[in-house]
């Protein structure tokens, strides 16, 4: 009897620790009391990577214990104890570096020469047989209004030559389409992005020697990391095709590009001339972030954020079309899927995929919806 209740009171206390428990951490500016947005946070335990929200917020589901590690290029990092994360919502506050070293920066090497190696280097390191475990998430909005939205969990397994194969663990879609307008409402190819993002498609128009004559580039000290240059890269007035803008946040010591954004301004749209024949789409809104992730030893592709917005042409009309897609890396792993063929997800976007919901992965996988996102859903959702 007595080793029955000892069996029974294991067993027992196994079960419990064996329990998840939802934790949710508040990032915060030390000084301002603000919420720090892009943070990154690692729970040491899981290896689990995951990003705050603009309310400085990130989710997570852990069994057991684990020490918690924070960081964001603008603040001093921090690594929270276990032992302090006593309640279910804890808030974290980071001291902001304040280098103040914006000045520019001077070197033998043109910038463009620098930024060709920097793209190169950051090229081969990424070369790597891997996996990276990402939630998606898009929000498409149609003459201002949302009407449709789709995340999942996915996993892109590379090879040596960046090329991804895309399996999809979870997915959901909700909200309604218009015949006329579903093509376009139909998200982005998840291939191509996470290809375009690993091969640093983007920066092909800067790489060519011509560009030289097209736009400007300058380089400073990163205003608050002694560590990091910023390179800024903007189309010359007498540009007649040149509308990007380029900033790129890299470690020259590594030779990695850490950040980029690319991005349209009303100014440069003015110098595009309105397209007019049924099927034309003309650009309202250009903007794309990308972060990487260096730990020292492993390097890829951690968040993206991308926004366009274009008029759509049609017979009688023009619509105003608005996209909005982010992808969050939560894990990295060297070791490949064994799958099979079956398994692969060949279709351009998650729209195409019947939704798969086995658990609530929205809430813990990487990055928070704010109150306002979940709004959106639901009202999306309730329209189904």
């Amino acid at each position: 009897m007595r080793k029955l209740l000892l069996l029974f009171v294991v067993l027992s206390a196994i079960n419990v620790f064996a329990q998840e428990t939802e934790y949710s951490i508040l990032v915060k500016d030390i000084e301002t009391l603000q919420p720090i947005e892009n943070a990154t946070v690692v729970v040491s335990k899981t290896k689990q990577v995951l990003l705050t929200n603009e309310d400085g917020k990130v989710t997570f589901v852990l069994s057991g214990g684990s020490n918690v590690q924070v960081s964001e290029m603008n603040y001093e990092d921090l690594t929270v104890r276990w032992a302090v994360l006593k309640e279910s919502e804890f808030v974290v506050y980071l001291k902001n570096k304040k280098e103040n070293l914006d000045e520019v920066v001077v070197s033998h090497e043109n910038s463009q020469k620098i930024l060709q190696k920097l793209v190169s280097n950051s090229k081969q390191k990424l070369n790597v047989s891997c996996r990276l475990k990402v939630y998606v998430r898009e929000f498409f909005m149609l003459d201002n209004e949302y009407s449709y939205y789709n995340d999942g969990l996915v996993n892109f397994q590379f090879d040596k030559n960046n090329n991804t194969t895309l399996l999809v663990e979870q997915n959901r879609s909700y909200g309604l389409l218009e015949t006329d307008v579903s093509t376009d409402l139909r998200g982005y190819n998840l291939n191509n992005i996470m290809e375009n993002y690993s091969n640093f498609k983007y920066f092909e128009p800067l790489l060519d020697n011509k560009s030289k004559k097209e736009y400007e580039f300058t380089t400073k000290g990163h205003p608050n990391n002694k560590e990091y240059y910023i390179m800024n890269v903007s189309p010359l007035d007498k540009s007649k095709e040149a509308i990007d803008s380029f900033e790129i946040i890299y470690d020259p010591e590594n030779k990695l590009i850490l950040e980029f954004t690319v991005s349209v301004t009303p100014a440069n749209l003015d110098k595009v001339d309105d397209k007019t024949k049924v099927g034309d789409k003309n650009i309202t809104k250009s903007f794309i972030k990308v972060n990487y992730r260096w730990d020292g030893h492993d390097y890829y592709v951690l968040s993206s954020n991308e926004e366009i917005g274009y008029n759509l042409i049609l017979k009688d009309k023009s619509k105003n079309i608005q996209v909005r897609n982010s992808f969050v890396t939560t894990s990295f792993n060297r070791q490949n899927f064994t799958y099979n063929e079956s398994d692969v997800f060949k279709e351009k976007s998650l729209f195409n995929k019947k939704n798969k919901i086995l658990t609530n992965y929205w809430d813990i996988s990487g990055f928070t919806a704010t109150d306002q996102e979940k709004a959106i859903i639901a009202s999306l959702e309730f329209k189904l």
